[in-house]
């Protein structure tokens, strides 16, 4: 089996409502998302792929889509934010995302990985995500 790792980065804003610490407020992160996947390689001398379990520009092409063009220079906002936040929000901020969770990492790399699999070629697998918050802190999905 081979692993193949392609990291991503983009940049967007949240707050975690309810929360009990500074996260409650908005706050924002140059997040740094690292996608495995894993596969054996194509044995098929007449593909212009062979020898490649995925081509780096597919995967890629696969979560800008998913992912970073969706996500980036946004302010995600799931759906224990007030009514009056949200207006505010897409009144005053052109790229809101909502999304149907608190928008931490963990919740985060959950949707990421359904997104990101519906995409993979049947003899690809997504194996991990590892999203980075901040320079030391980090959540990790694996396949398990």
């Amino acid at each position: 089996m081979f692993y193949l790792t392609k990291i991503f980065h983009f940049e967007a804003a949240h707050a975690l409502a309810g929360y009990d610490g500074k996260c409650r407020n908005v706050h924002g992160h140059s997040y740094g998302l690292h996608v495995t996947v894993k596969g054996m390689p194509i044995n098929d001398k007449k593909n212009p792929k062979n020898g490649m379990v995925i081509d780096y520009h597919d995967l890629k092409h696969i979560v800008n889509e998913e992912i970073v063009d969706y996500f980036d220079h946004s302010l995600i906002i799931g759906p224990d934010m007030s009514p009056d936040f949200v207006e505010i929000a897409k009144r005053d901020f052109e790229k809101v995302v909502e999304v149907p969770y608190q928008p931490t990492s963990e919740n985060m790399l959950g949707d990421f990985s359904e997104r990101i699999k519906k995409r993979l070629p049947e003899n690809v697998r997504l194996y991990s995500l590892m999203l980075q918050e901040t320079r030391d802190s980090f959540a990790e999905w694996r396949e398990e």
